[in-house]
């Protein structure tokens, strides 16, 4: 076929389908969007709250905003579990990405308007928008490739380049922005930001016919039903006792914790149940010693998963606090925003990326240890050592009143490392672990996890306000570096679980363009 007669959705540029393109630019403005709009979060909450003043805030306590700030991350990645199921059982991708940005434009439009109600209601959109966008585009990128064609792991480079330029020119204008203008004004650009987003996805379609599409008939009968393992977790007696004694306990604890969002916690704690029942139904399930040692491992790495991000998270919720109240962002005369700080972990990902994974790639091809659990280990130790620069800016702050900017630089230099040690792994590592009939649970289990990091982080950024920060960065960098070196310790008998999962991946193209979502997970 000649290239002028190749069809539209067919057609390349430099290499690539076109619809790559599309998605890049679609995914960029809603990082944008996204990234921008978290970088104010924390602040805004926290700013006094000043009649007919662009610069007034909520006036909430560090305490409640780290806490909401909690659930909406957790809720997020959370709510990615309907958005990608929905899409997968009903609608197929390129419906639910539309969607998704139809939401993130109005919420962020919504989070434009000074109000409570407003605030309230753009975040719920916009959690509502991430779940249906996030977990749906990747997978369409995946798509516009055939089986074994050499150029899928280049086409994510390039994609996941799209996320660093969304979150890392966001940090830097949105930011600039609300100091300048007022906090909506900055809410707004993120919502201009996403609405651009929805144009170029929709000006698109022409190149994305083939991909995307909802599931057939034959498609929808080889899911696991989760309704079935509900069924058979009643017919299994061991399995349904320790379920209803968490259900108990949730329900006891969640709506008897005392606070605003213990409604919050009692649904929280009743999903982890029936989450964990569950687990222990598809364990139950297995067939045979390789696939429940594998899964084993696999829920182990889940564990490092919530430590990494329960620590990694604080950058957006109690980092940021510091830098605004307690960093001197001077510099030659102009005061540095805050929210600025949010783009280092953007900016040092494009200038590393690629380094540590040659890096990876290299040790691998000398023989030297670089399996996925050995890089997670070491991805969490790197994360927990940038908090002792964080204990460095505390107790410069406690002699001086202030501490520089070049302590939070570093500690965002070495959370970067460890993320890009761990987090381009980690999705990688699970799914070769993960049961194939059970793969769209699991993963839905993955992102579950991720938004239970999430959360954590914001209930240690809580303790902060009884604790004081030196005594949080340094018990987060305590746990971290011994929790990896407990990782690496255990590393023998858990490579041993795996059963080989690994051994037999040599290709050397693989290594090179392995696929990292940059600056997220």
């Amino acid at each position: 076929m000649s290239e002028i007669a190749k069809p539209v959705h067919k057609k390349e540029l430099f290499g690539h389908p076109v619809g790559l393109y599309v998605l890049f630019f679609t995914e960029m403005w809603e990082r944008f969007s996204y990234y921008g709009m978290r970088a104010l979060l924390t602040l805004y909450m926290t700013a006094e709250t000043l009649e007919n003043n662009p610069q007034s805030g909520l006036g909430w306590t560090i305490t409640e905003a780290l806490a909401l700030y909690g659930w909406y991350t957790m809720l997020v990645y959370v709510m990615s579990v309907p958005g990608g199921f929905l899409a997968d059982r009903y609608l197929g991708q390129k419906k639910a990405v539309t969607i998704g940005a139809i939401l993130l434009t109005i919420g962020h439009t919504v989070l434009a308007i000074d109000d409570l109600w407003a605030y309230y209601t753009g975040l719920g959109f916009v959690i509502s928008g991430v779940g249906m966008l996030k977990p749906n585009i990747s997978t369409m990128v995946g798509g516009l490739y055939r089986q074994n064609d050499i150029r899928r792991d280049k086409g994510f480079s390039i994609f996941y380049v799209g996320i660093n330029l969304g979150s890392f020119t966001a940090s830097l204008s949105v930011g600039l922005v609300a100091q300048a203008y007022g906090w909506h004004y900055g809410f707004g650009l993120a919502g201009i930001g996403m609405f651009l987003g929805l144009l170029v996805y929709l000006y698109g379609q022409r190149f994305l016919v083939h991909v995307g599409n909802p599931p057939t008939s034959e498609e929808k009968s080889t899911d696991v039903s989760l309704a079935d393992l509900f069924r058979q977790l009643f017919k299994s007696p061991l399995q349904l006792g320790i379920v209803v004694l968490l259900l108990t306990y949730s329900i006891y604890a969640g709506f008897t914790y005392e606070g605003s969002d213990s409604w919050g916690y009692g649904i929280l704690y009743v999903f982890l149940s029936l989450t964990t029942g569950v687990m222990m139904m598809i364990y139950k399930n297995l067939n045979g010693k390789v696939e429940k040692d594998r899964y084993i491992v696999l829920l182990l790495s889940l564990l490092m998963v919530i430590v990494f991000w329960g620590c990694f998270e604080q950058m957006g919720g109690l980092m940021n606090l510091y830098a605004q109240e307690k960093t001197d962002r001077m510099f030659m005369g102009w005061e540095v925003p805050a929210a600025w700080f949010q783009g280092a972990n953007a900016g040092f990902i494009i200038l590393l990326a690629v380094a540590i994974a040659n890096f990876w790639a290299k040790r691998k091809l000398k023989g030297k240890e670089a399996t996925s659990l050995f890089k997670m280990g070491v991805g969490v130790i790197i994360m927990g050592i940038g908090f002792i620069y964080m204990v460095f800016a505390t107790l410069q702050y406690e002699s001086q009143g202030s501490s520089a900017m070049y302590w939070l630089v570093l500690t965002y230099l070495f959370h970067t490392t460890g993320e890009l040690c761990l987090s381009p792994v980690s999705l990688s590592f699970f799914t070769k672990l993960a049961p194939a009939r059970y793969m769209a649970l699991m993963m839905g289990v993955y992102w579950a996890a991720t938004g239970l990091g999430n959360k954590l982080a914001g209930v240690i950024g809580e303790s902060s306000v009884q604790a004081g920060e030196l005594k949080v960065f340094g018990g987060l960098f305590l746990f971290a570096v011994s929790f990896g070196i407990l990782v690496l310790l255990l590393l023998k008998p858990l490579k041993r679980l795996t059963h080989g999962a690994e051994d037999k991946e040599v290709d050397v193209h693989d290594q090179e363009a392995e696929g990292y979502e940059l600056a997220d997970t």
